[in-house]
């Protein structure tokens, strides 16, 4: 329970700095450090995220299909992949690939600076190294997953519309009536919300495990790992808590 307690106190103490730095850096050289890394972040997952969008929403048009057929609803369809993709599947994919993709490759890459003695270059030279290091890559997970989560919603739909009304045969313009009838604007914004949160969490998990990173390959290898795990599972328990904190802040002022 202490090393636990400690290590919590450490990634605290580490959040705090991002988040000083985050408010406070001089803005001068801040977009040429950052674009770099939303490209990384946003455009290099592009395709991952785009291919497993379209082929989530393929398979739920598949799975909830004959059992929508069964009672006469299969043109409500629409309604019920869009809202599915678009609330929970659309935000937690994008994260997960973004967890794997780019949280791996931060910690990689941030943990052979820590070996390799960069970092303590940085600081010898008086450069924060947080500052320099670590905002930039949490502020693109920031910006450039909600981009994801909207590209893997979009794509997350055609797949469910190519499935259904291109392969089933429901009708077409019934489908995107019921679409835009279940979907409101609040659940477009409660995927959004819930994006941010995630890449936040993806980007200081990531660049914490990092900066904390032990000393030679294995301790690489194992940061990279922890990385990835830890921000995975920061992911599945923050969907559980904003879900529930965003359905009730729907029932009270949109309801």
């Amino acid at each position: 329970m202490a090393r636990l307690l400690e290590a919590f106190g450490r990634f605290s103490r580490f959040c705090g700095q991002v988040g000083w730095w985050t408010l406070f850096a001089p803005l001068k050289g801040r977009v040429r450090v950052l674009m770099p890394q939303m490209f990384v972040v946003g455009v290099a997952s592009v395709p991952v995220v785009g291919l497993v969008g379209l082929f989530v929403g393929a398979v739920i048009g598949i799975e909830t299909f004959d059992l929508l057929a069964q009672i006469g609803q299969e043109t409500r369809l629409g309604g019920a992949i869009g809202l599915s993709v678009v609330k929970q599947i659309g935000p937690v994919l994008a994260a997960m690939m973004v967890a794997g993709r780019v949280g791996g490759a931060f910690s990689a890459e941030l943990g052979t600076m820590r070996v390799t003695e960069q970092i303590d270059a940085l600081r010898a030279m008086g450069t924060d190294p947080v500052r320099h290091l670590a905002v930039p890559r949490v502020l693109a997970c920031v910006f450039m997953l909600p981009v994801l989560t909207v590209f893997s919603n979009l794509l997350g739909i055609a797949g469910g519309y190519l499935v259904v009304v291109k392969g089933f045969g429901v009708d077409g313009g019934q489908y995107g009536a019921f679409s835009a009838f279940l979907i409101d604007s609040w659940d477009v914004a409660t995927g959004i919300i819930k994006s941010v949160v995630f890449g936040l969490l993806i980007g200081l998990i990531a660049c914490y495990k990092g900066f904390t990173c032990r000393a030679g390959a294995s301790g690489v290898g194992r940061a990279t790992t922890e990385a990835f795990v830890n921000a995975f599972i920061a992911i599945i328990v923050a969907n559980f808590f904003l879900a529930k904190f965003l359905n009730e802040l729907d029932k009270l002022f949109f309801s």
